[in-house]
């Protein structure tokens, strides 16, 4: 089974040091790109992130990524 595609392009977020972020691996969530929960039932889960530096930071929006949560620029392929 593979993810919704959310969007094709990163979803820039402002994150806090010491804070953990609960990306949806999915593609189902009404918060992206964070988990809500609409992976329930499916092969999926959220992907833990944790800011070790207060700064903007890109997740992932089409769920294709092998940079874990973090966009790597695979939605150019798609």
């Amino acid at each position: 089974m593979s993810a919704t595609i959310a969007q094709k392009s990163p979803y820039p977020v402002a994150v806090e040091a010491g804070k953990s972020y609960y990306w949806c691996a999915c593609g189902k969530s009404k918060s992206q790109p964070f988990c809500d929960g609409s992976h329930k039932g499916s092969e999926f889960v959220p992907v833990k992130y944790e800011a070790t530096a207060s700064q903007t930071v890109y997740f992932c929006g089409c769920k294709h990524s092998a940079n874990g949560a973090l966009c790597d620029g695979s939605h150019n392929k798609l």
